[in-house]
């Protein structure tokens, strides 16, 4: 099986990438952007034809971040590459494409979300508002489908700013944690993340769109808490910010009725597997914006649109 993934380089597709050459035999194309410009619908029509693909999975983007707030052109250029990626559904087997739960609309509580109810409101900043606009797209299409994400994790993520991995390097560092404002998430640990994404290669689904999490919120100041319980070292926690934030949680009942059985990694058991990873490659980590820490305070207005 010819697999192409785009955003190879990225969190997930770092992730995906190692595991599918562990578990499998297939040829993966992983071109960078430097190789492939995925915004070039004529580079992309070639790309494709030329290596008789059989899936694409389709990672990249840009935006969502809070390294990425004064992004300009989010929305076009992250439609223009959907659909240069999405005109192909009719020469390959399948297309895997990532959603968010930023396509609620992250300016009020998301609780419970099921897939649909992103109907209800569109998102007011620029990420939210392209990913709406790929669903809406997909849910219409024959061959592609969305796993919705809400808050992955893991080990190649960028600690500058995700929460989980910052807290836990602020620990290594013997720094204290911050929190701007506590929230209920529904984070998900990568490598439970690319079994799914497995799951979808390998089996028709009967649905268009997935939210593909663990279904159970946890707030910072409990992850916090479970970064400092499997140190040696007990970091200080400090809350800018009174109260909660807006809640950022969904249902994963339409994934795990076609799944079946699945089994969750731990926050803790993943923490202490990210921790490992941090600690062995601390002296490669950029400690100096670790320390001034640019990006906590962007989460305040990122999500509020212009």
């Amino acid at each position: 099986m010819n697999i192409f993934v785009t955003g190879s380089n990225g969190f997930i597709g770092s992730n995906l990438k190692e595991y599918l050459l562990q578990h499998y035999n297939y040829v993966l194309l992983t071109p960078s952007s430097g190789e492939l410009d995925l915004s070039d619908e004529k580079a992309v029509d070639k790309y494709v034809l030329e290596n008789k693909i059989d899936i694409i999975v389709h990672t990249a983007n840009r935006g969502g971040g809070r390294d990425t707030v004064d992004m300009k052109s989010v929305t076009e250029y992250n439609l223009r590459i959907f659909f240069n990626i999405a005109k192909h559904e009719k020469n390959v087997k399948k297309i895997i494409s990532f959603g968010s739960g930023a396509e609620y609309g992250k300016h009020k509580p998301i609780v419970y979300a099921k897939e649909e109810d992103y109907l209800d409101a569109l998102p007011l900043d620029e990420y939210g508002f392209y990913k709406s606009i790929a669903s809406r797209y997909i849910e219409r299409s024959q061959n592609i489908v969305q796993l919705r994400i809400f808050g992955a994790y893991g080990e190649y993520e960028n600690y500058r700013y995700k929460f989980i991995s910052n807290a836990i390097v602020k620990n290594l560092l013997r720094l204290p944690i911050s929190i701007n404002k506590n929230v209920y998430f529904d984070y998900i640990y990568v490598d439970d993340l690319v079994r799914m994404i497995d799951f979808v290669i390998h089996k028709d689904l009967k649905e268009k769109i997935y939210n593909v999490t663990t279904g159970d919120k946890i707030d910072l100041i409990s992850l916090a808490n479970l970064v400092n319980e499997v140190s040696d070292f007990k970091s200080e926690i400090r809350i800018i910010n009174d109260g909660l934030n807006h809640e950022y949680t969904s249902s994963n009942e339409r994934l795990l009725k076609e799944i079946g059985d699945f089994q969750f990694t731990s926050h803790e058991n993943a923490i202490v597997k990210m921790r490992s990873y941090f600690q062995e490659n601390l002296d490669k980590l950029d400690i100096q914006t670790i320390k001034e820490d640019p990006y906590l305070k962007a989460i305040d207005t990122m999500w509020k649109g212009k």
